[in-house]
Order: structure tokens, then C-alpha cells, then sequence
């Protein structure tokens, strides 16, 4: 009867450890924070996650009302949970509202999932706008 117990602990074992490895496995990014906020005519995102699991890096992108998303940023995870991106590449804005997504790309998975999405209205100076459009066309 002891050696049929002995079995059935070393069976439940095994199943615990393959579970585990699924989970490590298959584990995701929790994004809890995503924010962004304005700061002269730079937006400044900040985000948080709780878990950082399999994540290869983050993906930050923006678009209008009027337009689709386009991206912006990837930002390798560093195990802090605490980031920031500045974005400063939104020059030919003018009182517009900026909506920003955030998406994760796993070791695992070629295709990004994305987890939040927040948004910001801008005003940007006229002065600053003529300099940046000055500035596309020699990009």
C-alpha cells in the first residue's frame, strides 16, 4: 500500500513540475499602469507591470483620430517594472488628441498583443511646428 501512495506522489509531482513549465513557459506581461501626460510638447508615457514574464520587448504606438497606429518605440524590459518614453516626434500636431497603445512581443510569439491604450490632447506652438516641418523635409 506504501509503494501505491509513493507512486501517486511521484505521478502528482511530475504533473506539478510539466504545469509549472507551461506556466513559465507561456507566462505574459501584466501592464497594471499606462498613462500618459503632457509635458511642453513632449508626451511623456509611464507604465508598470507586475510581471515581465517571457516578454522580448515593449511596443509603443500613436495615432490621431484621423490616422492608424504607427510605431513609435520598443523598449527591451530591464526587470525594473517601472518605465518611461518620451515622445518627442510629434512636431506637425496642433491641438489634436494623441492616443498611444502599448503592445508586448513574447519569445514565444511572433505576433504583438496589445494590453492598454490612454490618450492626451496637444497644443503645440506654432514656432515649434514650422521647425519641425522644416525638419521632415530633409529626413
Amino acid at each position: 500500500m506504501q509503494y501505491i501512495l509513493s507512486m501517486e506522489k511521484r505521478s502528482l509531482v511530475k504533473i506539478l513540475i510539466i504545469l509549472a513549465c507551461f506556466a513559465t513557459a507561456f507566462a505574459g506581461a501584466n501592464i497594471d499602469i499606462f498613462q500618459a501626460t503632457v509635458s511642453g510638447d513632449n508626451t511623456t508615457l509611464d507604465w508598470h507591470t507586475t510581471d515581465e514574464s517571457n516578454v522580448q520587448y515593449f511596443i509603443i504606438q500613436r495615432k490621431t483620430p484621423q490616422t492608424d497606429f504607427v510605431d513609435v518605440a520598443k523598449i527591451s524590459p530591464d526587470g525594473s517594472h517601472y518605465y518611461k518614453y518620451i515622445d518627442q516626434s510629434i512636431y506637425k500636431t496642433n491641438d489634436v488628441m494623441l492616443i498611444y497603445q502599448i503592445g508586448v512581443l513574447y519569445y514565444n510569439n511572433p505576433t504583438p498583443e496589445y494590453l492598454k491604450q490612454t490618450s492626451v490632447s496637444m497644443s503645440i506652438s506654432g514656432i515649434r511646428k514650422t521647425w519641425g516641418s522644416i525638419k521632415a523635409m530633409f529626413r
